[in-house]
């Protein structure tokens, strides 16, 4: 299951970093605030597992990332969603909508 389980949880975090950035263009730490929050802390996301994702995310062509200044005026790579990216969410959106509700039927049955 160790396998399955890693392509599980990085399809998780990929759709959370498409469905943030639907909202609007964050920098790395600014993506990583939305998730914790909208979650209520459920998901925390280290910049050691952030940063590999946005990179990944960002040579399938699915997000796009430019340099521009933080609230703070520090240098910071802003990434945004691209046409290419809006597809992909609404497949991954797809795709979860099935598994919950497969997971739902055997919670369910019992």
């Amino acid at each position: 299951m160790g396998g399955h389980k890693a392509d599980l949880l990085r399809g998780t975090l990929d759709m959370l970093i498409l469905k943030t950035l639907a909202l609007q263009p964050l920098h790395g730490l600014g993506i990583s605030r939305r998730i914790q929050q909208t979650t209520d802390g459920v998901f925390r996301v280290p910049p050691g597992s952030l940063f590999p994702a946005l990179g990944r995310l960002e040579q399938e062509g699915w997000i796009r990332g430019d340099w521009g200044e933080s609230e703070n005026n520090r240098r910071a790579r802003y990434y945004r969603l691209t046409a290419a990216g809006r597809l992909r969410l609404g497949e991954q959106e797809q795709h979860w909508g099935r598994i919950v509700l497969a997971i739902t039927k055997v919670l369910e049955s019992a």
